[in-house]
């Protein structure tokens, strides 16, 4: 599902914004061959596969996974076959039997799966297979035990693996309806009703994967005028949704990344006025945790220019 702009509120807040799924709207987005988050989680699962699947020990992800299979392939047929002992991603060409890697597709999905440890190679699997990450959030206590996230935006995995909610969000510029919401959010979320939401921002940088430790994002060019500056900017979007099962307190929370140029997701005088407005409210704050400080003057000349 592309971005929807209706997300663009101003005054620019920092708040869950959270809206129910409409019956029968999908969640997951198919990965095919030659698509750019399928490349970007092989390069980061044949480098960095520990830095992507984790979990804490003693946690059995095995229900909620059973169901995200299950979502998957209810939802996607053609992208995702499960069964007890077999998963298999026809669109990729490739397959488990057991922990048994089988297939004639792309051969780097094949060397990638056979590296990883045999319990994470359905989970690994799954994640190829589809364009989305994949958190598990536990309702019971607010925290996230279980992820498989190769494509993150300027956060560690590692550094929020076991965390409860509230210190996953705690870096966050002006996150006080965040963290006081934290814990009512992890009810809500692992309750029946399914929720979206999106978030967005603008980067000097298009590379999908911004690992803090992998990706030093290039600063704002100095001497760039308005013009400039923005044939170098990326509309960097999440859709972010979760799938519940509400008999487990838990849902799986998925992450679509998706980077255009500027230019080209800014088609039209009103998205050009709803994205001038939001930034032009941004705090300082949240300018700084975002990065655009030194881009925001310029940012605003181009997308008035649009409106």
């Amino acid at each position: 599902m592309p971005f929807d702009f209706a997300a663009v509120a101003v005054p620019f807040r920092m708040q869950p914004g959270l809206r129910r799924l409409a019956p029968g709207a999908a969640q997951l987005t198919p990965n095919r061959p030659g698509d750019p988050a399928l490349a970007a989680k092989l390069q980061v699962l044949q480098q960095h596969a520990d830095e992507a699947l984790l979990q804490v020990h003693g946690f059995d992800a095995a229900p909620m996974l059973a169901r995200l299979e299950a979502h998957a392939a209810q939802e996607h047929p053609q992208a995702l076959v499960c069964s007890t002992h077999e998963l298999a991603a026809p669109l990729l060409g490739w397959s488990l039997h057991g922990e048994s890697v089988q297939g004639d597709g792309d051969p780097a999905v094949g060397a990638v799966l056979r590296s990883l440890a045999p319990p994470w190679r359905r989970p690994g699997l799954l994640a190829l297979a589809f364009a989305e990450d994949f958190a598990i959030l536990d309702g019971t206590d607010a925290t996230i035990p279980w992820l498989a996230v190769c494509l993150p935006s300027h956060w560690s995995p590692r550094q929020k693996v076991g965390r409860h909610f509230a210190e996953v969000h705690a870096p966050v510029a002006d996150n006080r309806v965040l963290l006081a919401a934290s814990d009512h959010l992890a009810r809500l979320v692992t309750g029946a009703q399914r929720w979206e939401r999106f978030v967005w921002t603008i980067s000097p940088d298009g590379a999908l994967d911004h690992h803090p430790a992998r990706t030093a994002l290039p600063p704002w060019p100095a001497q760039a005028d308005a013009a400039a500056l923005a044939a170098r900017a990326w509309f960097r979007t999440e859709r972010q949704t979760f799938i519940p099962a509400p008999e487990l307190e838990q849902a799986v929370f998925t992450i679509h990344v998706e980077a255009r140029p500027l230019a080209e997701a800014i088609t039209t005088p009103e998205r050009a006025a709803s994205l001038h407005d939001a930034i032009a409210s941004m705090s300082t704050a949240v300018l700084a945790y975002r990065g655009l400080t030194d881009a925001r003057d310029r940012l605003l000349a181009w997308l008035a220019a649009r409106r």
